[in-house]
């Protein structure tokens, strides 16, 4: 594997969430998909909510499947208020709506007091195969690229957004259960996936948590799970009651960062954030977590799920970004999909 002149070398890195955003990209979904099988109805007006909190602070960029789609959008925001100024559509059709795994990853360096920024296009295949077909889904970051005139790079390996969470100075938290998945990158081992992840991403320190949390059809994505709310802070989420089946793999996830250091050999800060109890539909376990928050330009969005910890989870996270507005965003429609805010959404970081 020779990297010589991968985005690293080139002085690139993988900006944290809370950097300058220049947009929210967002990939709407399609009745036919199979993402919220007999509960569609419900999820255009979350969608229009998180894009009205969005359009206060950034840009919001739409994929849609074709023209029609995207005038029936435009509609819908209308009926509900929405303004349109800072709504772009953009027709780079996907079959599911999940842009932080089959969206663009931007890179940035900073050169000059100029950011330039670059895009790496991770291959994508749908956690694993489980849901094909997927290849538009996996063509939108080179249409993004594009679109922006941004050096695009091919690792030639599969990986979501998701799975990968930066402090945006080297230090990189993943999990074992997601990228050493043989339904991932069977041809790798932990060190080879490290390699890439420090060649594309700018990475120095790479640190791996156990499994994820039951019902994530993703095995086991690192934002539902711990996340940064700055370079030497995580927020990680705990199962108060022992005898939920996510309690034991949390403690076990927690004990690990206990012992983590950051990329320049400094403890981690830990700050633990409530789980919602069981979220489930007809029986069926949901990958409900408040983790799953998504930071735009002095906004956190938080998800809720009509629980009594929603309003302990939005006071920990107000008090970890006091410089940001946190919201909550009622995500119980959103779950049935398997994911929440940040799932659907991809930060564009600010650059050329």
């Amino acid at each position: 594997m020779n990297h010589s002149d991968s985005p690293s070398a080139l002085g690139f890195r993988m900006p944290a969430e809370w950097e300058p955003h220049r947009s929210t990209w967002l990939t709407w979904p399609r009745p036919e998909g199979i993402s919220f099988p007999d509960k569609y109805e419900g999820v255009p007006d979350v969608y229009a909510e998180f894009i009205r909190l969005l359009v206060q602070v950034e840009d919001v960029n739409i994929n849609v499947w074709n023209s029609e789609m995207e005038e029936w959008v435009r509609g819908l925001l209308r009926e509900r208020n929405v303004p349109l100024e800072r709504v772009f559509f953009h027709h780079f059709p996907a079959y599911e709506p999940w842009c932080r795994d089959h969206g663009p990853i931007f890179l940035v360096r900073d050169r000059g007091g100029v950011r330039e920024r670059a895009v790496v296009d991770w291959a994508y295949n749908a956690w694993g195969g489980k849901y094909p077909p997927y290849d538009l889904d996996d063509a939108v970051p080179r249409h993004v690229a594009a679109l922006r005139r941004l050096p695009l790079h091919s690792p030639g390996i599969v990986m979501e957004g998701g799975s990968i969470e930066v402090n945006g100075a080297g230090t990189l938290i993943t999990t074992e259960a997601c990228l050493l998945n043989p339904n991932r990158n069977p041809h790798l081992n932990r060190e080879q996936i490290e390699g890439y992840l420090r060649s594309f991403l700018g990475i120095r320190n790479v640190l791996w948590l156990g499994d994820g949390i039951v019902g994530d059809d993703t095995d086991g994505h690192i934002d539902d799970l711990t996340r940064f709310v700055d370079p030497g802070t995580v927020v990680t989420v705990v199962e108060e009651d022992p005898s939920d089946e996510n309690h034991d793999l949390l403690q076990d996830n927690l004990k690990r960062l206990r012992t983590m250091q950051d990329q320049d050999g400094r403890p981690l800060r830990l700050v633990e954030l409530p789980m919602p109890g069981r979220v489930e539909h007809d029986g069926q376990r949901l990958p409900a977590s408040y983790a799953n928050f998504y930071i735009a330009n002095g906004l956190v969005v938080v998800p809720t799920y009509r629980h009594s910890n929603d309003r302990r989870a939005i006071e920990i996270l107000q008090s970890v970004f006091p410089n940001h507005r946190v919201e909550g965003l009622d995500s119980t429609e959103l779950i049935w999909g398997l994911g929440s805010f940040h799932c659907i959404s991809q930060q564009e970081p600010a650059g050329i």
